[in-house]
């Protein structure tokens, strides 16, 4: 049995979207759900950050305001994905726990096993992002004030959301499934936000020099 499914993950989600407050599942991998909850938390907040930047008769300092936290939100949830992909990779016995500590853990694979472009922390995050598109599209579907045709289309493009959000969660599966017999791995590739730091965004690093 892989440490965690896709249709878990699916159910939590959705649940957590109706409930920030919503539980994890049961699972004998709760450090594994801890980070896949705090993925989750940060894209909501970044979404309605996203939502609140795009105003168009916000004062700059709001505007700005949101940026930043749009900046930090994005960082929290790049540091989740690394930190799911860790745990992941510990619980299907790729790398150990020291390993999982240093700069770039090396997985033990059978010879011929197939590297995967995407991480497992990664298609998490995207599920994570079809679950808040795929509420935003079907509350369109609900609303009062559209035509049938704009209607009409909200519900096709839900309804390939939802094909989308399947076709992914396969995915994960079976890179999970495939990881665990040998047959295919994934890395931890650490993420470099530059942006954030002060020591390579260059325009940081100017204001830092003219000071």
């Amino acid at each position: 049995m892989t440490p965690i499914a896709s249709k878990e993950i699916v159910v939590y989600h959705d649940a957590a979207l109706a409930d920030p407050q919503a539980p994890t599942p049961a699972s004998t991998h709760a450090a594994v759900w801890q980070w896949v909850a705090e993925n989750h938390r940060n894209n909501y907040l970044l979404w309605d950050q996203e939502d609140l930047a795009r105003r168009r008769n916000a004062p700059a300092e709001e505007i700005m305001a949101n940026k930043r936290a749009i900046d930090g939100y994005n960082q929290a949830r790049n540091d989740a994905i690394e930190k799911t992909d860790e745990y992941l990779l510990i619980a299907v016995g790729l790398i150990s726990p020291e390993q999982a500590a240093s700069h770039a853990p090396q997985a033990t694979v059978k010879a011929g096993a197939q590297l995967n472009s995407e991480t497992a922390g990664s298609i998490i995050d995207r599920l994570s992002i079809i679950a808040l598109k795929t509420r935003a599209m079907r509350e369109q579907t609900l609303r009062s004030d559209i035509s049938d045709d704009f209607r009409s289309q909200c519900t096709q493009k839900l309804a390939r959301l939802l094909e989308q959000r399947n076709d992914l969660g396969g995915c994960l599966d079976a890179l999970l499934v495939g990881s665990m017999a040998g047959t295919a791995y994934f890395k931890v590739y650490r993420q470099f936000k530059m942006y954030n730091d002060p020591a390579m965004n260059p325009v940081l690093v100017a204001e830092a020099a003219s000071r």
